[in-house]
């Protein structure tokens, strides 16, 4: 192709660019009108920038196919780069932008077919200018994608980041009501009324197995989890799914008091390791009695030597038979009958016990307090 020959057509495709602009935003009306109003207010835009260098572009490759390409196709990648993260930042579907693209590009080519059929021009270089056509717009559309993934990426980085930031105020006990709700804006996390903490005592697996829009906690001596509130109906779901996970479901609490269970779960975690809490899952709930009574391992054991001090001076194996009397005892309420079953002896021989422990405690088996303070020390 002649210099002249290049010029003209140059100049020919530059002087319909207002028609071909039109006639995709004709085509991009129906189906896409977002991107049809974005070229009808940013025409004189598009004009100088990006389709005045697709033309410039397309006649220099066919003048000159090997040749590399120019510096501003840089430049134009980062425009579109931005163009594809804009169109993940608004919510829209990438293929939605691609097909846009395609559109465009089918509308450019029958003008520019049109203009050099009207030019003495080679079927090679007619052929030339096609692929070009197609090229130049597989390119827009490879940037637009790198845009679109980098933007995910940063967005999900991002919500990982604030998510993390969240579940750190939750279960702190610094944050106040506004404090927490805007952590869930910036999180985009959806603030439920009530939750619960879920610690997994084995390994991170278990995570998986929470819904999907459960709160990871990214710090912590455990892998866990806040949890929209498992209580009601959606209890039943949960244990199924937490079933073999070695999880504790801390327990259900208005969103601000979350912080309040952190303890309550890690005596949890300690009382299911030296096997006082057993369960699959273990439903912190079910067991507040057990946790009050042990929260204190020093107080339990001061109260232990406190209400079973009469017992101290028997040789160990009498000892032994006579504790495990008053806790079965302790437990059925008295019935001497299921005391003998549960044990396994005969009715007479926990007649025999009990009388010997109403020898070392005295009135103390009668009284309801000292009744309570043993059924602490014995039952939990």
């Amino acid at each position: 192709m002649s210099a002249t020959e290049t010029g003209e057509l140059e100049a020919r495709l530059v002087a319909r660019l207002p028609e071909i602009l039109g006639d995709v935003r004709g085509e991009l009306a129906e189906q896409w009108p977002d991107y049809a109003a974005f070229l009808e207010a940013d025409i004189d835009g598009v004009l100088d920038g990006a389709a005045e260098l697709f033309v410039h572009r397309l006649v220099g490759q066919a003048t000159n196919p090997t040749a590399e390409p120019p510096s501003s196709d840089q430049t134009l990648q980062l425009v579109f780069e931005q163009v594809g993260r804009q169109q993940w930042q608004q919510g829209y579907d990438l293929t939605r932008l691609l097909t846009a693209y395609q559109v465009g590009a089918r509308v450019a080519w029958r003008h520019v077919a049109r203009t050099a059929q009207n030019l003495p021009l080679s079927p090679e270089v007619i052929a030339v200018l096609a692929e070009s056509v197609f090229d130049f717009v597989n390119q827009l559309s490879q940037s637009s994608t790198t845009g679109y993934v980098l933007a995910q990426g940063d967005d999900a980085r991002a919500r990982d980041r604030y998510r993390a930031e969240l579940a750190e105020i939750l279960l702190s006990e610094r944050a106040s009501p506004t404090m927490i709700r805007a952590a869930a804006d910036r999180a985009r996390w959806s603030l439920p009324t009530r939750a619960a903490l879920v610690v997994f005592t084995g390994s991170a697996d278990g995570l998986s197995r929470l819904d999907p829009l459960a709160l990871h906690v990214p710090q912590g001596e455990l892998p866990s989890a806040i949890v929209d509130d498992p209580s009601g109906p959606r209890r039943t779901p949960l244990a199924r799914a937490l079933a073999g996970a070695d999880a504790i479901v801390g327990p259900t609490v208005a969103i601000e008091s979350l912080a309040r269970t952190v303890d309550l779960c890690r005596t949890a975690v300690a009382l299911v390791s030296s096997g006082v809490l057993t369960g699959d899952p273990v439903f912190v709930d079910d067991h507040l009695d057990t946790l009050i009574v042990h929260r204190d391992a020093r107080l339990l054991l001061f109260l232990r030597e406190q209400v079973l001090a009469p017992l101290d001076e028997l040789p160990k194996r009498a000892r032994v038979r006579l504790l495990e009397t008053l806790t079965s005892w302790l437990r059925l309420q008295g019935d001497r009958a299921a005391v003998a079953q549960d044990l396994h002896v005969h009715p007479q021989t926990v007649s025999y016990r009990l009388g010997r422990l109403r020898e070392l405690f005295g009135d103390a088996l009668d009284d309801p307090r000292e009744r309570a303070r043993l059924t602490l020390a014995l039952l939990w």
